[in-house]
């Protein structure tokens, strides 16, 4: 069995978390600032690509939202995120949602996410959430948080204590639907 068909039998039986959806690119790599950023380190994960930027600051933020979220990769990456990122992260494996191949513009994440969460509560943290996306985060029967993160910054503490005051104040019971 498949660790997606797992989760979804789990489901059933116990109380989830709610969801992170994580996006790399301008997230966790702030690509769109010239030069690397003071505490960022690059890396050569693609020949002839642009150098990602990773910062060790992000590895107890993340923890902390583990805490409290099922933290997943909603990024292009894809499986590279777990097999490139996660070891400097200090990340176990996390669930991927499957995009479509890239390139592919903005609005396409949409129904793999909404697929991927069902009505799970979820932040999301990318920075290149839609109008769509927030019509359908205002839409949903379950509380969501979108989390737009400056691509020349990448993931603040404000962004992470933002989420984490969020899924504290979630109603009993939210995080189980």
């Amino acid at each position: 069995m498949d660790r997606f068909s797992q989760r979804a039998m789990n489901a059933g039986n116990q109380k989830l978390p709610p969801l992170f959806l994580l996006d790399v690119d301008g997230v966790l790599n702030p690509f769109a600032v010239p030069g690397c950023p003071p505490g960022y380190q690059e890396h050569e994960f693609f020949a002839g690509e642009e150098p990602v930027r990773l910062s060790a600051t992000h590895r107890p933020w993340l923890r902390e939202l583990a805490a409290s979220f099922e933290l997943v990769w909603a990024t292009a990456w894809q499986d590279e995120a777990n097999r490139l990122l996660a070891p400097f992260l200090e990340l176990p494996e996390l669930p991927v949602i499957a995009f479509p191949a890239t390139p592919f513009g903005d609005l396409d994440k949409l129904p793999a996410v909404a697929d991927f969460a069902g009505r799970r509560p979820l932040a999301w943290a990318d920075d290149a959430l839609s109008a769509e996306a927030h019509q359908w985060a205002a839409s949903r029967p379950v509380p969501t948080l979108l989390l737009s993160a400056d691509p020349a910054e990448g993931l603040t503490r404000s962004l992470i204590d933002h989420a984490l005051r969020w899924a504290e104040g979630l109603p009993d019971g939210e995080a189980g639907r």
